[in-house]
């Protein structure tokens, strides 16, 4: 029982440490593709551009459209959810989460299906909407993905985590007669 109880306060704690270190990833640097460049100061806007080019991340050099989508589903919907979501798993034993939680999971592991398949299958040498911006090499290619991993992985994490633990599986309450 111990070592059950353990393993989850460990595992809420790593998600606590997730959503928190969410917070500065988004504000700081993915939602400069979608709010107005003047609110970032030129250090953030410069460092983005580094990342960028340094890693040969299309998504980030010419946003397109869809990834825009994404973005503004992350400031909207994502973003009021990982503070609430921090509080959560720091505190832990917040059985209230589990719904939140699993919407969270499916939503961001939806999103990363077409952001790892176009690093991993996109042509990047041709001139197409990323005008030639991207990883030519498989270990480019391999790299980029490694940065966006996590960002599947901690939420598919998450998913089974709320889906198959007994602490946090859903017990009706029924009315006493």
């Amino acid at each position: 029982m111990m070592g059950t109880l353990s393993a989850r306060r460990g595992l809420e704690w790593l998600l606590g440490l997730y959503f928190l270190s969410h917070v500065p990833i988004t504000l700081l640097l993915d939602l400069q593709a979608v709010l107005p460049r003047e609110l970032y100061p030129v250090e953030l806007r410069n460092l983005l551009t580094w990342y960028a080019k340094e890693f040969k991340d299309p998504l980030l050099q010419n946003p397109p459209t869809w990834f825009k989508s994404f973005l503004f589903c992350e400031l909207v919907f994502q973003l009021p959810f990982f503070p609430i979501a921090t509080y959560a798993f720091f505190k832990g034993g917040c059985k209230w989460i589990r719904i939140p939680a699993i919407v969270y999971s499916v939503h961001t592991m939806t999103t990363l299906i077409p952001i790892l398949s176009t690093f991993l299958f996109e042509d990047f040498s041709k001139a197409n909407g990323f005008k030639a911006q991207g990883p030519k090499t498989f270990p480019e290619r391999l790299t980029l993905i490694s940065i966006y991993a996590p960002y599947f992985l901690i939420p598919l994490m998450l998913l089974l985590f709320m889906l198959r633990s007994p602490y946090y599986k859903y017990e009706e309450k029924r009315k006493k007669k």
